[in-house]
């Protein structure tokens, strides 16, 4: 017999998907957000990923899409998520503290016209937001991509992408389908249409 909460948690991943195709407003931010990432690639700009535990998972997830490939053979994107020097990491950490890992890096990498990815279900995790805030100070765009509060990032991001949940597990898998949004229409948008994506 199967389990019932397998069926239970497909039913509530789904309802929230149907939750944000319903939601105008945050389609037409999924949208924009391809577009801005797309004139910082085509301007040879950047972008930057950050997050803690599974939203560092998805932001190296979405990274590696644009700077590996999507669907598409093509010319890699630059495209990074900050949590992958572990010695860097874990070197600020001990200098300075956990929150400012993501902040010490942006100062380092960080240029006018780049765009920061923040991820945090909450919206409020401290090293989040000081990368955020790092990133805001050498003027670069800010994509936070939260559950449904937004937290304090609502108000540090130039975009806010908040997914319609509290639920943490339900939040960090439509950021991995919204990411797969952005990583399609930014390849489309820079190398062409992919035909082959529908087969």
């Amino acid at each position: 017999m199967i389990h019932p909460r397998i069926k239970e948690l497909l039913v509530e991943s789904v309802m929230v998907k149907q939750q944000i195709l319903q939601d105008e407003a945050l389609l037409a931010t999924i949208d924009q957000v391809a577009s801005i990432c797309t004139i910082a690639f085509k301007g040879h700009k950047k972008l930057l990923f950050c997050g803690n535990g599974g939203s560092a998972s998805d932001a190296q997830h979405i990274a590696a899409e644009l700077s590996g490939r999507f669907y598409l053979d093509r010319e890699a994107l630059d495209a990074e998520a900050l949590h992958v020097n572990s010695s860097a990491l874990t070197a600020i950490a001990n200098d300075y503290s956990y929150d400012e890992v993501y902040a010490r890096m942006v100062q380092a990498k960080g240029q006018q016209g780049d765009v920061l990815f923040a991820l945090s279900t909450s919206g409020n995790s401290p090293n989040i937001l000081r990368a955020a805030e790092e990133a805001k100070k050498r003027f670069m765009l800010v994509v936070g991509m939260t559950g449904k509060s937004g937290g304090k990032l609502a108000q540090i991001s130039d975009y806010l992408i908040n997914i319609p949940s509290t639920d943490t597990a339900r939040i960090q898998e439509c950021h991995i389908t919204v990411g797969h949004l952005i990583c399609e229409l930014v390849e489309q948008a820079i190398f062409g249409k992919n035909e082959s994506a529908k087969n």
